[in-house]
């Protein structure tokens, strides 16, 4: 998506996060108003109804029709229409965070039912324990019985991916209890690079 379209969506949304400006375009799409109406029926002072036409007049939803001494506010017929069709007319590409090289490689090696296949490379592996260690909650002490619960449910072979997530010191033991240690302390979470492809 275009940056000014980007930029054109975010004006839209914040200017219609406002519960005023949203009142005015519902009357507006009924018909033609003046401020001094709008400021009636919505019980706002005519210069604060002023600042909001002015908002969703930039936006290029409201027209004004000059008829002598009066300005008449309108909807403008298709505006909401045509920011509906910027928005969802997009490429689902295009508005899809780009997929990164981990993206990939846990794609690669761990199936839909979230059972994985240790690769045999250091580089993804370490993705592969990454994702592992991230299962287990930060803080929250397990013992081992649950570990290898948790970590079954990926992969039949759970005592070498207790040792290698230790190991990676992604976590830490003592007495048979396990923990998630912080990423900081993660061996090779600095150095761990992208393998080309």
């Amino acid at each position: 998506m275009p940056e000014a379209d980007i930029a054109a969506l975010l004006a839209f949304f914040k200017a219609m996060a406002n519960e005023s400006r949203l009142k005015l375009v519902g009357l507006l799409a009924h018909g033609e108003h003046t401020v001094q109406e709008l400021a009636e029926v919505l019980g706002l002072k005519e210069p604060t109804v002023s600042h909001h036409l002015a908002v969703l007049k930039d936006l290029g939803l409201v027209a004004v029709r000059p008829d002598g001494v009066m300005r008449w506010h309108s909807l403008k017929p298709g505006a909401l229409a045509q920011m509906n069709r910027r928005l969802l007319d997009q490429d689902p590409a295009a508005l899809a965070p780009e997929e990164t090289w981990e993206d990939r490689v846990l794609a690669t090696f761990v199936a839909p039912d979230g059972a994985l296949t240790i690769p045999a490379s250091r580089r993804k592996r370490w993705v592969i324990l990454k994702w592992l260690a991230e299962q287990f909650d930060a803080g929250r002490r397990y013992p081992e019985a649950e570990v290898n619960e948790t970590l079954q449910r990926r992969h039949w072979d759970c005592a070498t991916l207790r040792r290698e997530l230790i190991g990676a010191r992604m976590m830490a033991r003592e007495a048979g209890v396990y923990w998630r240690l912080p990423e900081a302390e993660w061996r090779g979470f600095a150095d761990a690079k992208p393998e080309v492809g």
